[in-house]
């Protein structure tokens, strides 16, 4: 080889290594941006300013100087959402994370207090996205209280004292409570004890305050027709031929008296809570995340949002650690919602170490979608229809994703599988699915079709569940759910297990359940009739819905009777379970057994110490003639 050829070989190469370092040196790094006190007055323009430059400028972290930073709408990035279980509407946010990878949000225990309707974090089409050691709260929250202060059962009316932290107005009648950015009337309400700082006992036979009735005068509404589905419950519907059926008189600054309230006198001394019109006040939670894979939040606080804590849509693999609904500032509610939601998520979902109290709905609620099937449009596409206004414009899946025909009248299991191919998005109430196979030759409209794939492998650990409205956990999950060492102090069932079609459109049939080491404390006290545990499902069969279900080691402290609904179950153990009487509340249906079965098969019920207050001779009800039961060393 040539001297020649030797150095040609020598100074392509060097200028092979210098074109790789020179271009390594251009690649943006990753920046940790650091945020001081010195944005605290108004922190989302700074924030929302550096965000939107990420493109250009990467961003692995966010750090914040402890302290607390405001949040107000003005200058937040805006954008038009469509999310589960919540209003539909333009919001405005500070933390616009979109098409991120990688990214860590650290508070370093500071609190972010918002103003008016906000997103906190609006995460979206993201994958490996972390939130830790921060607060988050509001200046104004979205519900109001007043003190139950006089009743007069002659004249219908009781009066309650509103504290200065609820500015209000009356408008013919009609009373509003004004927020910054934000008003609501009375609308759905709940009775606390202040003592307990949680639901009242028996809360059911004061309220909610029978805010709407039938409107006196209404002309040929009847005779409207309509060629598709018309949902008469939708926001834009729900009030036609209703009108309020209450008024409210100021007697003095502060103290309000309500006329024309149906069910029993609140009691003196009670703190009435209201957060508007049903469909209108959940406006914004404290975390929506869509479309991500990776979501962790670890030691995070939400003391309040007008909504849930935390709403996860068609997301994979997430993990709340530490993540606390507590109220704050003396209020008796946390979120306006649930704590936390999952519909249509797979992967691993894991829920530990955290304290769900006093929020306005269920501490989680994990679920998928059906969606009604309107059209047969070919051998291979479907119309289908979103059922409830709140799931407007979810995408039922992506491509590949194992899809189940479902006619619930036939049985809660799909009848037929295919894959999807593509989905065509026409309008947030109509999409068209285009599968991989063929369709079933017995598919018809009005038949329902629900992802497969898009359900997690679910633990609950080491929770804290307690004082809220409604019930702890609903699992609606077929692939394998734990819920283990947690305590639960609920105003309904501490568990519901149900497959609902009718009105919210949650899909799953929960199998591969254990639910052990668990405390169950004075549940079902608001005043239904139901189980601390309680399958169930909307449509009236004998059809089997739930498979595999453990309930092993746990103890019921329990003021009333019923324990255990089972209904539509095939292949339950109930295992060394303590039930005990606590004797905290007077019972409120003495008449239950300790046991409801229905429509059941393959019951063990094995080893359990009975010390409650039922008679032997009626610890148990059987209903249906699928049920078989077999029992062994039952403790009386």
């Amino acid at each position: 080889m040539s001297t020649k050829t030797i150095f040609s070989r020598f100074h392509l190469i060097t200028i092979l290594l210098f074109s790789i370092y020179s271009y390594s040196k251009q690649l943006p790094e990753n920046e940790v941006v650091l945020f001081g006190l010195d944005i605290a007055e108004d922190a989302t323009p700074a924030l929302v300013s550096r965000i939107l430059k990420a493109d250009e400028k990467p961003i692995s972290e966010i750090k914040f100087e402890k302290g607390t930073y405001h949040f107000y709408p003005d200058k937040g990035f805006e954008k038009f959402c469509y999310i589960s279980n919540h209003g539909d509407l333009m919001i405005n946010t500070p933390f616009p994370i979109f098409n991120f990878d990688k990214l860590t949000i650290d508070g370093q225990g500071s609190t972010f207090i918002f103003h008016g309707v906000m997103i906190p974090f609006l995460i979206e089409n993201s994958n490996n996205i972390s939130v830790k050691n921060l607060s988050i709260d509001w200046h104004q929250s979205f519900h109001s209280e007043g003190v139950i202060v006089a009743i007069d059962e002659t004249n219908r009316t009781f009066d309650m004292q509103v504290s200065n932290e609820y500015p209000y107005d009356i408008r013919n009648g009609q009373l509003f409570f004004i927020k910054e950015y934000y008003q609501h009337t009375i609308g759905q309400s709940i009775l606390f004890d202040p003592e307990r700082k949680a639901i009242s006992l028996n809360t059911e036979a004061y309220t909610g305050i029978t805010t709407k009735t039938k409107s006196e005068t209404t002309f040929n509404i009847d005779t409207i027709t309509y060629k598709y589905e018309y949902d008469k419950r939708d926001v834009d519907n729900k009030n036609i031929g209703m009108e309020n059926g209450i008024t409210v008189k100021e007697i003095k600054p502060g103290l309000l008296r309500v006329f024309g309230h149906k069910k029993k006198m609140p009691p003196i001394g009670h703190i009435l809570s209201m957060k508007g019109e049903q469909g209108l006040n959940r406006v914004s939670p404290a975390f929506s995340v869509k479309n991500t894979t990776g979501f962790n939040a670890f030691n995070v606080n939400v003391h309040h949002a007008g909504g849930m804590g935390i709403i996860a849509e068609n997301s994979a693999d997430i993990i709340l650690d530490n993540f606390n609904v507590t109220p704050s500032q003396g209020r008796m509610v946390s979120t306006t919602a649930d704590a936390t939601h999952f519909v249509g998520c797979r992967g691993k979902l894991v829920l530990k170490n955290c304290t769900f109290e006093n929020q306005l709905d269920d501490a989680s609620n994990i679920h998928g979608t059906y969606q009604k099937i309107v059209d047969v449009l070919d051998d291979y596409r479907i119309g289908v229809r979103m059922g409830h206004h709140q799931q407007k414009a979810f995408v039922i899946g992506r491509p590949n994703d194992n899809l189940g025909f479902v006619r619930l009248s036939e049985s809660f299991f799909p009848y037929n599988k295919s894959t999807i191919k593509s989905i065509e998005y026409i309008n947030n109430r109509y999409q068209i699915i285009t599968l991989n196979d063929r369709l079933p030759k017995n598919l018809k409209p009005g038949d329902l079709v629900e992802n497969l794939d898009g359900y997690p492998d679910l633990l609950v650990k080491n929770c804290i569940i307690r004082n809220n409205r409604a019930r702890g956990l609903l699992i609606s999950n077929p692939k394998h759910t734990v819920i283990e060492n947690n305590f639960f102090h609920t105003e309904m069932e501490a568990l519901l297990i149900p497959v609902e079609s009718g009105h919210w459109y949650e899909s799953g049939n929960a199998a591969n359940v254990l639910i052990k080491n668990n405390t169950f404390q004075d549940c079902q006290h608001g005043g239904k009739n139901r189980g601390v545990i309680r399958f169930d499902t909307d449509d009236d069969n004998e059809n089997i819905a739930f498979k595999n279900i453990e309930i092993i080691d746990n103890t019921f402290n329990q003021f009333d009777n019923l324990i255990l609904e089972v209904t539509n179950v095939d292949g339950l153990i109930f295992k060394g379970n303590l039930i005990t009487n606590s004797g905290t509340f007077p019972q409120l249906h003495p008449a239950n057994p300790a046991i409801k079965i229905a429509y059941s098969k393959n019951l063990i019920l094995d080893k359990n110490n009975y010390q409650g207050k039922v008679n032997s001779n009626s610890l148990i009800t059987i209903d249906g003639s699928k049920s078989n039961l077999k029992l062994n060393n039952q403790s009386n």
